[in-house]
This record gives structure tokens, sequence and C-alpha cells, in this order.
């Protein structure tokens, strides 16, 4: 039975909370199928409210497919102090600011995020994310996401022209706080940046709507073009499709899940004060072939 459930949009660009439910408990396959459709249709679901531990976040994120292995941790972080058990450290990331023993138990700190795609720099990006909060303070460290459809359909004629058929590097050198991963440097010429080449437009494997494809800013670079004329082509995409208009805000609580359609979202994070704890769990679901739009 699905009549418990009960999706209300935000209103905004994209976002909507699912109501009714506990994540904890089993999830029939009807109501799945309801909570399917609204991830589809608002591309941002929220589920407020739940207290689950890795195990079941595991299993609720492999109902939307294969479970992505964890992203290279930046230098100076060693998995082997997360906060997390043994058996899902492979598949869940820790992304917090807390410190054990004077070493960090997750990723990427209090600093500012800036507008990514998650693990864009693969040729599989993952197909969606799933963000978990177990601490928060009670400030900052808000979430934003970017709805790149309308980001897409709202370009100038001009620069719809420009981008057909063109593709873009995403760099993997770097996380999204500008932290070096392991095993990379850091290269100057961005037609040398490593990471993999994907279109700009994409196409939707499941609602065939097109989506500007961006990844991250820093790194960048158009195939087929000079550095400058690339370099000016990527400010004026990202300055169109970071417009507030197609924007919605997380504020955390304790016990929030939300999950994204990195197909066809962006995201951010504001910066928080250090002193203060955040703790959050990510799982990531892995994707298909990027389709050119």
């Amino acid at each position: 039975m699905t009549s418990d459930l009960w999706i209300q949009p935000t209103g905004a660009a994209l976002a909507a909370d699912v109501h009714g439910i506990d994540l904890s408990q089993p999830i029939s396959d009807a109501v799945f199928q309801r909570i399917l459709e609204a991830w589809n249709e608002h591309l941002v679901l929220r589920f407020s409210g739940q207290r689950i531990d890795d195990a079941t976040l595991m299993t609720f994120s492999a109902r939307f497919g294969e479970l992505d292995r964890a992203p290279i941790a930046a230098v100076g972080f060693d998995r082997a102090d997360s906060a997390i058990a043994k058996e899902a450290e492979q598949w869940v990331a820790v992304i917090s600011n807390v410190k054990m023993n004077g070493k960090p138990v997750g990723g990427l700190g209090n600093a500012e995020l800036v507008w990514h795609t998650d693990m864009s720099y693969n040729p599989l990006p993952p197909r969606a994310s799933l963000l978990y909060a177990l601490e928060v303070p009670p400030d900052g460290g808000n979430t934003g996401f970017l709805n790149m459809y309308l980001a897409y359909e709202t370009l100038p004629a001009d620069l719809k022209r420009a981008i057909d058929g063109k593709t873009c590097i995403h760099d993997s050198s770097h996380n999204s706080a500008g932290e070096l991963r392991k095993g990379f440097q850091t290269t100057y010429d961005v037609r040398q940046t490593p990471g993999a080449v994907h279109p700009l437009v994409r196409l939707h494997p499941v609602t065939r709507r097109k989506a500007l494809f961006l990844g991250r800013r820093p790194g960048a670079y158009i195939h087929g073009l000079s550095v400058e004329d690339s370099e000016t082509l990527l400010d004026a995409l990202w300055a169109h499709a970071t417009q507030e208009r197609f924007t919605w805000y997380q504020k955390w609580r304790v016990g929030d899940l939300v999950m994204w359609d990195n197909r066809c979202v962006m995201h951010r994070r504001d910066t928080f004060d250090e002193s203060l704890r955040r703790l959050m769990h990510r799982t990531q679901i892995v994707g298909e072939p990027v389709l050119a739009g």
C-alpha cells in the first residue's frame, strides 16, 4: 500500500519532500516505484526524520542500482581512521570535519564546496548520490542543488549552437574543495587535465530530457577550442547555469536523507564554523554511459 506516502514539492526549481515513510523498515515494490517516479519528476528527494545505520543506507541505495565505490580520498586522509563500519568503508563515504586523535574521520572538512557533479571525472559517473545527516551544525553547511535540465533549456540560442556536439574534460585530480587527490599532481595546462571526457549536453537515459553537463569548473577544457575560447565559453555557461532561479537549498537536520540525480543535478556546499561538528554518510549508485544530447 502507498496510501501513507505523499510527495510535497518544494516549489523551487527542483526537489520534493517524501512523507509517510520509515526507511528503517522494509519497503514494498509499490512504495519504491512511487519514490522512483517522484525522483524522476523532482530530481532531488528529501526523507526527513530517519534513523538508519550504514547497512540500511546501503540496502535502500541499492534499490536504485549497483552501489558505487567511495571516491579516492584527498592527500592526508586515511580511510582506516574513518568513523565507519569496516564492511561499509568501500561503499560509504564519510563527509565530515570531525577529528579523532588529531586525524580526520572523513573528507572535505568545513570548506565551501564549489558547484560540481559527483565523480564526473569517471567514464561512468554515478547516477545517484544519497547523503545522510548524523551530526550537523546549527547553522552553515547548507547544500545547494541546480536543475541542469532548466539550465540547458533556457540557454540563449547562440550558446546552444556553440556547445552542440562539443565535449569537455572533467578534472580527476582535485576534489570539490580544491584539494589534490592521492596519486595526482597539479596540472597547469587545462588541455592536459586528467579525467573523463563527456558531452556538454547530456541525454537522460530515463526521462529522455537534455541537460547541461558541466561537472566542475576548475580544470575544465572544451575540446577543439583554443584555451582562451574554451575559458570564455565555459565562463558563459557557468554564469548562466548557476543562476538562483535554477536552485534549491537544503538546510540540514539530523536524520535527513537527501538523494539527487547526478545526471541532471549539480550541487555545492556552504562553509561552516570549523569548531562545530558535521558528520554525513554518503552512498552512490553506479552510472551508465553518458549519452550525448
